[in-house]
């Protein structure tokens, strides 16, 4: 019975909500457009979509976002298509998520709990799993109330996935001792995969990162280079766990292409922490490619949202090429018009159309990271600097004396630039080309 129930997809209804201010949106995105984001978001979770509406106030409403009388009209038109999960285009707070259920007498959950699901689906290896479990423990402890015990209404479905229901009973004070046991498993994860990625520096391998929109096709481009079989699909965040390849430049050097999840709108910021070690194969690459559906409508906005996301993680200093995939989407006139320049490159990860001139852009980007040789004081900021330094760097030789030690290391750029930049730094940089 219960294996019959988990294959009927569940009837989700959207809503959405977006601030006007005298009949005007004031947003810095589509809001229609993001729901229907949130629309392919909820298939990839497996649920059957029935119907959708888009608020539109000056404010949101402390209580329910999106006000008592609009939420009695979405608990209606959701009655009316049989819907048995409402979905928020928005992140509620504990109060409103509260308010709603009480209102619509039905599950409810919001777009980042959605997209939590979506990774607890797609999570791969131990690594992963771990991020998504902090990432939801994070998410649902400050949602508890009473005794710890109202998500336990929670049967199944989407929102469900990752922890497990024995797990959403624990009491406030088991959740924090679990978050505890994932942050040193995750630290623990953190270290291995420092670890390689300090082989592969000893071995003077150039590292290149795929970075983008969710379903930008960076796996498939990644496929086609590689000649590996990371799985695709026509699925938002069809990729959570990294995957790292070899690939041959024209100059008969060797690169080493990593797979990452996709970047989304609306990603907060715990969230981005949380995969945390997952993106720390972004820290150290000496190279981003940043990869665009050129046939995506809202490709302009989506490049800026991975613009912001990449500056939150301290790595616009990296250098980028951006790759516009999907070429064979275009007509001839629509390719005319595309952007060209020495950083851009468009391409089609399914024909492998431009690929020979993607090759060479990243041959010629791609410059030896530099050696640097710094001195650092034993002190809290130099100790994070140091941590940094060997984390994301190759350390040849070490070299200690009273209060200050030297470090010699080959760095990236981007790294170096981060040093650098850092005022209270009071380490003396020396830079070998």
């Amino acid at each position: 019975m219960d294996h019959r129930q988990q294959q009927i997809p569940e009837k989700a209804y959207l809503a959405g909500w977006v601030q006007t201010r005298y009949g005007r949106i004031i947003a810095d995105y589509d809001p229609e457009e993001s729901l229907e984001e949130l629309h392919e978001l909820a298939a990839s979770a497996g649920a059957q979509v029935v119907g959708s509406v888009l608020q539109r106030s000056p404010e949101a409403d402390a209580a329910t976002l999106v006000g008592r009388g609009k939420a009695h009209e979405i608990c209606a038109e959701a009655r009316a298509a049989n819907a048995n999960v409402i979905i928020f285009d928005h992140d509620l707070t504990p109060t409103q998520l509260r308010n709603l259920e009480s209102v619509l007498q039905s599950k409810v959950i919001d777009r980042t709990q959605l997209i939590l699901d979506i990774f607890a689906r797609r999570a791969r290896s131990r690594e992963g799993q771990l991020q998504v479990e902090l990432a939801q423990l994070n998410y649902l402890l400050p949602r508890l109330s009473g005794h710890g015990t109202r998500l336990s209404r929670l049967g199944g479905g989407i929102g469900t996935r990752g922890p497990g229901e024995q797990q959403l009973e624990f009491d406030r004070r088991r959740i924090r001792a679990r978050i505890q046991r994932l942050v040193r498993g995750i630290a623990k994860v953190r270290s291995e995969r420092s670890i390689h990625r300090a082989h592969r520096r000893e071995r003077q391998f150039l590292t290149v990162a795929l970075v983008g929109y969710t379903n930008a096709g960076k796996s498939t481009l990644f496929n086609a280079l590689t000649r590996a079989r990371v799985s695709t699909s026509n699925r938002l965040f069809a990729t959570l766990d990294p995957t790292v390849r070899a690939i041959q430049l024209p100059s008969h050097r060797q690169a080493l292409l990593s797979d990452t999840v996709g970047f989304i709108r609306k990603l907060p910021p715990h969230l981005v922490a949380a995969f945390q070690a997952t993106l720390e194969e972004l820290e150290g690459a000496s190279l981003l490619l940043q990869v665009m559906d050129v046939s995506h409508s809202q490709r302009h906005q989506h490049e800026a949202t991975v613009e912001r996301l990449l500056e939150t993680m301290g790595l616009v200093g990296t250098p980028r090429l951006l790759v516009w995939n999907k070429l064979d989407l275009l007509d001839e006139a629509s390719r005319s018009r595309l952007p060209k320049g020495p950083l851009q490159a468009t391409v089609s990860a399914v024909t492998g159309e431009g690929f020979e001139t993607l090759l060479e852009a990243i041959d010629r980007t791609l410059e030896e990271d530099p050696i640097v040789e710094g001195e650092f004081e034993f002190s809290a900021g130099d100790g994070e600097r140091l941590a940094l330094l060997h984390r994301a760097g190759n350390v040849l030789s070490i070299r200690y004396t009273d209060n200050r030690v030297t470090v010699r290391a080959r760095l990236a750029r981007s790294i170096l630039q981060r040093l650098e930049s850092e005022s209270d730094a009071q380490a003396n940089l020396l830079v070998h080309h």
